[in-house]
């Protein structure tokens, strides 16, 4: 089979070759100012072999975009992965690769700790009728018993 170059670096990326979880140094991109935007690949679930359910994935999504915004100033998205199985995380001048991994781990924590899944109604959500709060949690708790893996990306 041969593998179509494309414009988007994840498309480009092998993913029979990735070991998930992990989290992954996508990219960096230097404005014409100088700022520059870091992307993550935070993959919860391996390629092609397991998903996210959309209820449990939405609420981990709103938990995480919420509460990583506690930990850290310089965030400036998250995202989740139209194929279900993981997230894309967007910084602003921060490199710190470890500092991520940090902020991540307080962030599932935190979704571990809800009572609730913010913005979760028809006003603040696109999709309400779609969540799932113990699902998320489980997602939180699933990838953060593997913490000591995140920084294995590729198979041996």
């Amino acid at each position: 089979m041969t593998k179509e170059q494309t414009n988007v670096e994840s498309f480009d990326l092998d993913h029979t070759k990735v070991v998930a979880p992990y989290v992954r140094l996508a990219g960096t991109k230097t404005g014409q100012h100088g700022d520059v935007v870091v992307k993550y690949d935070i993959r919860f679930k391996q390629p092609n072999k397991a998903h996210m359910e959309m209820p449990a994935l939405h609420s981990l999504e709103h938990l995480m975009a919420d509460r990583i915004r506690n930990h850290a100033d310089y965030v400036i998205d998250l995202s989740p992965m139209g194929c279900q199985t993981g997230f894309y995380l967007a910084v602003i001048n921060h490199e710190n690769y470890d500092e991520i991994l940090e902020v991540l781990d307080k962030t599932l924590h935190d979704v571990l700790a809800a009572d609730h899944v913010p913005a979760c109604n028809e006003v603040q959500c696109g999709w309400a009728a779609s969540h799932s709060l113990e699902g998320a949690q489980a997602l939180a708790q699933e990838f953060l018993s593997k913490r000591d893996e995140w920084h294995i990306v590729f198979a041996e």
